[in-house]
């Protein structure tokens, strides 16, 4: 095999499809030789494979790639969202279908949070759409207690800095008060750790119920608590732009394809 001149596609971009690691995570593995292409150690990641290349990684047969593809989860309060938690809490992998292949989440919702996770089985489309550059807008639906006015969020619209670290800009509308509590909807492009919560704090509120109801162009709808439903491929295609390899396009809302709910 001749580098940069092999047809196929980057051996990183393999791995990552495969669902291994991320491109990034796998070039490291084969800048520490751990992986083999027919038999041969690499330690470059400039190298194109194809399908009749034979793959190992860490001695084990790399599996062909299975398409892409991409599910929208209503993920529930309660639930963690990594695949074993230290402390014995329930996570999202333990709730989600049987018959869903191996999956991955793109960011996390923290254990209190709810509403609109994406899933899929490519760790180049997770690591592509958790990057800062892609910038797709999330919207959450937050309901805090207190009576804020409308000027109450203009420090959030403007950016906040909270213990030395820098938030960009949101958007946000007060959408109405309910007795003790306010419902207002929120719009961030970053995904900061408990970025909504700590925002509101910052200007005196507590945040008692936070729901994510948009990532970019997927909408959650009326998808039920703990149900899926897998993005369709033409959908998935245009709007993450795979076929050239460019950035994800202007949102618009998709129509998902429901799978089989787990009983």
């Amino acid at each position: 095999m001749t580098e940069n001149t092999h047809k196929g596609d980057r051996i990183a971009k393999v791995i990552a499809r495969a669902g291994v690691a991320s491109r990034r995570e796998a070039e490291r593995m084969i800048e520490s030789g751990r992986v083999m292409v027919n038999g041969k150690t690499i330690e470059r990641a400039a190298l194109n494979v194809t399908e009749k290349d034979r793959i190992t990684v860490d001695g084990r047969d790399l599996n062909a790639p299975e398409p892409p593809r991409m599910w929208l989860y209503h993920k529930p309060t309660g639930l963690v969202t990594t695949t074993r938690d230290e402390q014995g809490r329930p996570t999202i992998f333990d709730e989600l279908p049987e018959d869903l292949p191996r999956v991955m989440s793109v960011g996390r919702l923290d254990i209190n949070s709810e509403g609109l996770l994406l899933l899929t089985n490519d760790g180049g489309i997770k690591r592509k759409l958790e990057l800062p550059s892609t910038g797709w807008l999330r919207k959450y639906r937050v309901r805090v207690k207190g009576r804020p006015s409308d000027e109450t969020f203009a420090p959030l619209r403007q950016g906040l800095e909270i213990d030395g670290e820098k938030f960009q800009p949101m958007t946000v509308v007060l959408d109405r008060q309910t007795g003790a509590n306010a419902w207002v909807t929120v719009g961030i492009r970053e995904g900061r750790n408990r970025e909504v919560r700590r925002a509101m704090e910052a200007v005196g509120l507590i945040v008692n119920r936070l729901i994510r109801i948009s990532y970019g162009p997927f909408q959650l709808g009326n998808l039920k608590p703990g149900a899926v439903e897998e993005i369709r491929p033409k959908v998935l295609r245009d709007q993450l732009g795979m076929e050239d390899e460019k950035r994800p396009k202007t949102p618009g809302k998709p129509r998902p394809q429901r799978t089989r709910r787990k009983r």
